[in-house]
């Protein structure tokens, strides 16, 4: 025997399931009423002007102007409304008419605080409208002169506030305008329902409004970034693209003095210890030098290696390949007349490099942009010899055709840029009125070396 009753204890199936339940609904009450206080006393920027991050100067005053407009029109109307039609007293209806309108002013930097004041304002003129002689058959609770000033207030607020504090504002004028019908006098219009759906409306077009225009706003600072993110890869691509084909040029020059120094003891005979030890010390500096460049184009080195399956072996090209580029661009449809020095212009590797890539990307552009249009390119020698002229010039296609690609990167021309500012050059760009292009740069040409008869004079006549 354990000692228990037999009697069954009463099963709590009932009882206790409608406590636990109404416990919850008064909590949630609660909490919505908390959450319908913070987002009706928590402004959004306030301070800060409608429309003042706007471009345009007359936007950023339209608000003001608007405030004003309705403020002016509203303020002597309602008093006439409330005093004349409704038969109500002429200070309280000043002071009603005052509260009512003048806050319209402060609904262009602070909306919501200016709802508050308007809101009070227009449930105590219903209460007082109650008590008044002429409220029958005329509308009520919101007279036609506060639904005026009260929409106008909702696509102030709909602007500004989160769409949370606007279903805050839109329920709150719900439930004053339904508790209002406590009161109503006999004989009156309602208009609650009126204004109840009024609101939402304007409060739902106006943050859709709103709500595109940040959208737009976003999108178009995201492109902003984007295509400074885009330039900045572009020109840090075609530097590492200028670096490898430098590492090039260089590379061949340095292992050529390191050969020349080294052998130097070997091909020339009765030279000094001294002048033999100073070759000595020249290839191993140009040594050192060739090793340091190496492992600071490394990782341009194993990218290239990546891409290509090793790096490139093939020599670097000059203007006097360009007969052969023309040739290929000619092939692909457009006319292209190439003009180029009738003597051979010595050239540092860089300035010719600079020289060969700069036409070979504008014809490309000429291929993708203006298919077919007649081109001429030009390299020519200054008269001094101190500049190269490279002169890449389309005029409008002869038959419309529509481009290869209708927009551009802008990745070419800030490649020429580029290997211009490399050389200590100049480029100009840019359309021609009659619907081409023009590329023109403008590179360094090594000073002449002297004469060896000169030398010779200067030698034989010393001063």
């Amino acid at each position: 025997m354990t000692g228990r009753s037999s009697t069954p204890e009463p099963e709590p199936a009932h009882g206790p399931v409608r406590e636990p339940g109404r416990q919850r609904a008064l909590r949630a009450a609660r909490q919505a009423l908390r959450v319908l206080a913070v987002e009706l006393g928590t402004p959004t920027e306030p301070g800060t002007p409608l429309l003042g991050s706007v471009r345009s100067s007359w936007l950023r005053h339209l608000p003001y102007v608007v405030a004003f407009g309705f403020a002016v029109s509203l303020l002597p109307t309602t008093i006439n409304v409330l005093s004349h039609d409704y038969g109500l007293d002429g200070g309280l209806s000043g002071a009603l008419a005052t509260a009512q309108t003048v806050p319209l002013l402060l609904a262009v930097t602070r909306p919501l605080q200016a709802w508050w004041v308007i809101f009070a304002a227009d449930v105590i003129g219903a209460l007082a409208l109650t008590g008044a002689d002429g409220v029958a058959d005329r509308a009520w609770p919101w007279p036609p002169t506060g639904i005026v000033g009260y929409l106008a207030l909702m696509l102030a607020l709909s602007l500004r506030e989160r769409r949370r504090t606007l279903t805050a504002v839109w329920l709150t004028t719900g439930v004053a305008g339904l508790l209002s019908q406590v009161f109503a006098p006999d004989g009156s219009k309602s208009t609650w329902v009126l204004m109840f759906v009024l609101t939402g409306v304007v409060l739902m077009m106006g943050a859709t409004l709103r709500e595109r225009g940040d959208a737009q706003r976003k999108l178009i600072e995201q492109e902003t970034i984007s295509e400074a993110e885009r330039a900045r890869r572009t020109l840090l691509e075609e530097r590492a693209r200028i670096a490898r084909e430098l590492h090039d040029v260089v590379a061949h020059h340095m292992s050529v003095i390191t050969v020349q120094a080294a052998s130097a003891p070997y091909r020339i005979s009765g030279i000094p210890r001294e002048a033999e030890e100073e070759f000595g010390s020249i290839a191993a500096t140009a040594r050192e030098s060739l090793a340091e460049m190496r492992r600071l184009l490394g990782v341009l080195r194993s990218e290239e290696a990546v891409r290509h399956d090793g790096p490139e072996k093939t020599p670097q090209p000059g203007i006097a390949m360009l007969p052969k580029l023309v040739e290929g661009t000619v092939r692909a449809g457009v006319p292209v007349e190439l003009a180029l020095p009738e003597e051979t212009v010595a050239l540092e590797p860089a300035v010719d490099l600079s020289a060969y890539r700069i036409v070979q990307e504008a014809l490309a552009n000429v291929v993708r942009h203006a298919p077919g249009a007649p081109t001429r390119v030009s390299v020519t020698p200054a008269a001094d010899g101190a500049r190269l002229t490279v002169l890449v010039v389309n005029s409008a296609p002869s038959a419309p055709s529509a481009p290869l690609e209708t927009t551009g990167t802008g990745h070419g021309l800030i490649g020429m840029r580029e290997r211009v500012r490399l050389v200590d050059g100049s480029l100009d760009t840019g359309p021609l009125p009659d619907g081409g292009f023009r590329v023109a740069a403008q590179l360094p040409l090594p000073p002449p070396p002297y004469p060896a008869s000169s030398l010779s004079a200067k030698d034989s006549h010393p001063a």
